[in-house]
């Protein structure tokens, strides 16, 4: 079973109610869930739509092939109708759309009157639609009913009980009528977890101990901000949205300054007005995370649309030279805990610290059995209360073997607590003479960065164990990456043996910068011995492959760069690898 669900339709139209309630509603009934999102930068009209995966499998992208269109315009029809499968079939409201479509692959459902005959009222046509593609698919309603019960609770028993009248009308509807509809679902299973990669960013930063976060709107950020909100008074944060970006990274540092985890996020263009912060930071060597979120530029270009084209931008803005460390979660999953190993090296190394992410990874959903709160790693390295009041004495930027100098907690000091941004001495004042700079250079940078970079993961290897053909990619490209290795790989022996003629495997980092060593993983050993490497991102000019040279001398011959604001389809991806092999 591996079904695909696209709901078309204009913003306003409730397209994301649609999708969001179908997706909780194959996560609870056990089944593996994938979904992305397209939409416009507008509040009402566009063509926007909503894509669900669901399998009995484990899925991790999504497919360019549809088997139940939920059309709530004649464009989504017009768009999509050529993306069918060959049983598939369009669900539309020809009452509302004022077009009758005789063709047998149409399937017409009256959203509108069944809301108003059963549920009183027309909103609740997204509701009838949503009971409608459940019984086109064979699904009962228990999860449905369920989910609408949880939903409405807050408004009462006549909301909740027209809206369960609305969702068995279409369902009904569709068991009796779709006479075409042989679709047919698995056996249900145990409930998964149905998350996004902006949801776990900001569940990773609330696990973490986080208890500040500043930032102005700004997609595809917002989210995480909006997360965190809900959890403030749950977990004693507090959320400040700030004027503009300059003042939300320095309410971070001061926040953190002053003893709190802190935490602040923008895309790339208000990311541009905080250079001068990252550059504070690095200077008062205050511990910061920064989420950064890649979306299509220069300027505004496609405010909702995806691509990885800040790469290089988050590893040299800023003015000086000093260390920080950029991670590019592909997974909600690796975007959890790649957001606590921020938080704990920002703190540890006192240094910035980057999540960077993407529309795509942002808005798409998965699902999982459940993250591991064991593996939460939180180590306060902060000198408190009595450790900090009872030193002798206390030097802010006092040279060390590792750089890495006291942190203090200002309100609880005895001592004078001085840091600047202009270069300092070992007590925080400032200095002019050579000698002094030339020390706090090495102290913060050359010391630090070693040690850094023993922090670092290197690539996962996915595929077989010695492949002629390696795709290497970061960030959001893993799951589609993944599996097109599964298609592309062949059946003898299984996946992971190695040997087997023609094999392949990715080469996938998450961990960006500094840059993996090889003492871990000689994954330069695997890409010298394959037949074809190929470099696959979501940009035009190839930044990590540029990446990759400077800092390892590995060049690839091979690309496959896609930069149109849409993200990578799996039989889109394999057409590309097959016609460069």
């Amino acid at each position: 079973m591996d079904y695909s669900i696209k709901i078309g339709g204009e913003a306003g139209q409730g397209i994301q109610t649609i999708g969001d309630t179908l997706g909780r509603v194959f996560s609870r009934a056990g089944y593996h869930v994938f979904t992305h999102q397209d939409y416009e930068s507008r509040i009402r009209g566009g063509h926007n739509f909503f894509q669900i995966r669901f399998s009995d499998m484990p899925v991790t992208a999504s497919r360019d092939r549809i088997d139940v269109i939920v059309a709530l315009d004649k464009e989504s029809i017009a768009l999509h109708e050529n993306e069918l499968t060959e049983n598939g079939q369009i669900i539309y409201d020809s009452s509302a759309l004022k077009q009758k479509y005789e063709r047998p692959q149409f399937f017409d459902v009256p959203f509108v009157n069944l809301a108003v005959e059963h549920g009183g009222n027309k909103i609740m046509a997204n509701t009838v639609a949503t009971g409608a593609v459940l019984g086109m698919i064979g699904m009962e309603l228990d999860i449905l009913l369920g989910i609408i019960k949880d939903v409405f609770k807050k408004k009462g028993e006549d909301i909740i009980t027209a809206n369960i009248a609305a969702a068995m009308a279409g369902h009904d509807f569709a068991v009796k009528q779709c006479l075409r509809c042989s679709f047919s679902v698995a056996p249900l299973s145990e409930p998964k977890m149905l998350i996004s990669g902006i949801d776990a960013i900001g569940f990773g930063a609330v696990a973490s101990g986080c208890k500040f976060y500043s930032a102005y709107p700004m997609t595809p950020s917002t989210g995480i901000m909006n997360y965190i909100a809900n959890k403030e008074k749950e977990y004693g944060i507090i959320v400040e949205q700030a004027e503009d970006e300059i003042a939300a990274i320095n309410m971070a540092l001061g926040a953190s300054f002053a003893g709190v985890r802190a935490m602040t996020g923008s895309s790339g263009g208000g990311f541009a007005l905080m250079v001068e912060g990252l550059s504070l930071a690095a200077m008062t060597e205050t511990p910061i995370v920064i989420a950064l979120g890649q979306r299509p530029g220069p300027a505004t270009g496609f405010p909702t649309r995806t691509e990885q084209a800040e790469l290089q931008f988050a590893m040299y803005t800023a003015h000086g030279e000093f260390p920080r460390v950029i991670f590019a979660p592909g997974t909600p999953e690796q975007a959890f805990y790649l957001t606590n190993k921020a938080f704990d090296l920002a703190e540890k190394y006192q240094i910035p610290a980057f999540i960077l992410f993407d529309t795509y990874l942002a808005d798409s959903e998965w699902t999982f059995p459940g993250f591991d709160l064991k593996r939460i790693k939180y180590k306060d390295y902060r000198l408190r209360g009595d450790a900090f009041r009872n030193l002798k004495e206390y030097k802010r930027h006092a040279f060390t073997d590792t750089g890495v100098s006291p942190l203090g907690v200002s309100g609880d000091a005895t001592h004078l607590v001085v840091t600047d941004s202009d270069e300092h001495d070992e007590e925080g004042h400032i200095v002019e003479d050579a000698e002094t700079r030339i020390k706090m250079v090495n102290k913060r940078l050359f010391k630090k960065l070693p040690l850094i970079k023993q922090e670092i993961e290197p690539p996962a290897l996915y595929g077989d164990t010695k492949p002629e053909i390696v795709l290497v990619g970061w960030g959001s490209t893993y799951g589609v990456m993944k599996e097109a290795i599964d298609e592309l790989s062949p059946p003898h022996p299984p996946l992971g043996k190695g040997g087997e003629e023609g094999g392949i495997a990715m080469l996938y980092f998450s961990e960006i910068f500094p840059f993996p060593l090889t003492d871990k993983f000689d994954y330069l050993k695997v890409l010298n011995n394959a037949k074809l490497a190929i470099c696959i991102e979501n940009n035009a000019t190839g930044q990590f492959a540029r990446l990759m040279r400077a800092e390892t001398g590995y060049e690839f011959k091979v690309k496959i760069n896609k930069f149109d604001g849409r993200p990578f389809l799996l039989e889109e991806l394999i057409d590309g690898i097959k016609q460069k092999r």
